[in-house]
């Protein structure tokens, strides 16, 4: 297989220049590639395939009549970010999460950029995931986002933008760490030659986190992992993280809220549990305090929390500044916070629920992407270049009937890496989603999770969508990367 035919359409590509000549970093991986015999690379995919499978790296899809397990897509060619390139993604991604945090503390006290007009107060507080129950809680170290994963793209100008932030279940990391894995086993000199910063250390600074918010700064603190179960999608990164953080993974009905603290339930009786990292969404995590049908929760949770007997990441209530109507307005946050501007720019948002804007978005859905304000995994979202009249008129009707519920995009030409198809490279979108942890300190895993949209043409990279992904390489800095700056065509 030979990179000779391969055609960057005209779209930014992470692995070759317009002209068709590999960027500096890609170098060395491409001759590594095209020197493999004839039929090797498609060896070595088959055989990761089977390693991911018997890694039991797999998820499940809502909805699927057959209710089988899939593989995640994984697709070899792996995407190479310079060390100047990611330098700058760092310094966004760390002013980002200050910035975040800073504003769902204020929302849920004094709510002074609502009371300065910043923000128009019923866009927030009409916010389907702001939650009173909240309102004056003061979690550890005053940090609500614990865990982060920040969806970034780029356009074809080369320019990296947020596309959102994931604040309140974050997943995906753990393909993050098993891609990696596999890539070091099947291209261990092109690892080791490009000098590609380790990720392996994910676990351990997420249980340093975590033990970081136990109460009253507790030595030894007890963590778990709360899950739904084991039909969550998630489960087996559920599972995965609590095994490499060597902590209990427990559902709700193991742990018991009273007076005294949270308590685990085990042969030996109760043990005190300290912090809880949990995959439940707010609705579902204690009946007593939000839905009082779930089965998945803790009663009684809310309140041991509210009194400082057990810490929670990430922090109820903060799925406020998840949503994507607010996150139009980051930008204006890290100006009211910081003074600055944005490291890392929004990508151009229309807001329907303003009159003038909602205008423009009806009369050209056709060319927007609309994505409703609560949705994830590719739901609830019109790419209006690839859809019918039909699905532009259902979701006009849609936007007219709840216009607070609905934002609008350009559709971007995602940048794109070489991915194998059938026996050739094609190229295929991507994103890509960064995962930082803040606590006493803000850590931004080198990388992230590269999320590939397999269907030719496709802008949707969801796993739930048919996506995959790839392996993502964050080169250290090194003589090469001090003379380029590592931008690789990025605009600063």
């Amino acid at each position: 297989m030979q990179f000779s035919s391969y055609d960057t359409q005209g779209f930014y590509d992470e692995m070759f220049e317009g002209s068709g000549r590999p960027r500096a970093h890609a170098r060395l991986l491409l001759e590594t590639v095209e020197s493999l015999s004839q039929g090797q690379l498609l060896r070595y995919k088959h055989a990761a395939e089977r390693l991911l499978l018997q890694m039991g790296i797999t998820f499940n899809v809502y909805g699927d009549a057959a209710g089988t397990e899939r593989i995640f897509p994984f697709d070899l060619i792996p995407r190479i970010v310079p060390a100047g390139e990611w330098d700058r993604i760092e310094r966004g991604l760390q002013q980002r999460v200050r910035v975040l945090n800073a504003f769902i503390d204020d929302i849920y006290h004094d709510q002074k950029i609502l009371k300065d007009g910043t923000i128009p107060s019923d866009v927030v507080l009409s916010a389907v995931s702001y939650r009173k129950q909240c309102q004056g809680l003061n979690p550890p170290r005053r940090v609500w986002c614990h865990i982060t994963g920040t969806d970034l793209v780029r356009d074809r100008d080369g320019q990296y933008y947020v596309l959102e932030d994931n604040l309140r279940v974050p997943s995906g990391v753990s393909y993050v760490l098993e891609n990696r894995e596999v890539l070091k086993r099947i291209f261990p000199a092109v690892f080791e030659g490009l000098s590609v910063r380790p990720v392996a250390e994910y676990p351990s600074r997420l249980l340093e986190m975590l033990e970081s918010i136990a109460p009253g700064g507790r030595a030894n603190p007890c963590v778990v992992m709360l899950t739904p179960g084991i039909h969550n999608s998630a489960y087996f990164e559920h599972s995965f993280l609590a095994q490499q953080m060597g902590v209990r993974l427990v559902e709700g009905r193991d742990l018991v809220a009273n007076d005294r603290g949270v308590f685990m339930r085990t042969t030996k009786g109760p043990e005190r549990v300290d912090v809880i990292y949990r995959r439940i969404d707010d609705d579902f995590l204690d009946p007593e305090a939000f839905r009082p049908d779930s089965l998945l929760g803790v009663p009684g949770l809310m309140a041991a929390y509210q009194a400082g007997r057990v810490a929670l990441a990430n922090a109820p209530g903060n799925g406020v500044a998840d949503d994507k109507v607010i996150y139009a307005y980051v930008p204006e946050m890290i100006r009211y916070y910081e003074g600055d501007d944005a490291i890392l720019p929004n990508v151009p948002t229309y807001l329907c629920w303003r009159d003038s804007d909602r205008s423009y978005v009806l009369e050209h859905l056709a060319e927007l992407v609309v994505k409703s304000a609560n949705e994830s995994g590719g739901y609830g979202m019109l790419v209006g270049p690839h859809s019918t009249r039909k699905q532009q008129e259902e979701f006009a009707a849609k936007i007219q009937a709840n216009p607070r519920n609905f934002i609008a995009q350009p559709t971007l030409g995602l940048s794109r890496v070489p991915t194998i198809v059938d026996e050739n490279f094609e190229g295929r979108h991507v994103d890509l989603r960064p995962y930082i942890l803040c606590g006493k300190e803000i850590y931004v895993l080198p990388g992230g999770l590269t999320r590939v949209a397999m269907t030719k043409g496709s802008l949707v990279v969801n796993s739930s969508q048919g996506g995959g992904s790839k392996d993502t390489w964050v080169l250290e800095r090194g003589p090469a990367q001090e003379q380029t700056g590592g931008a690789g065509g990025q605009q600063q």
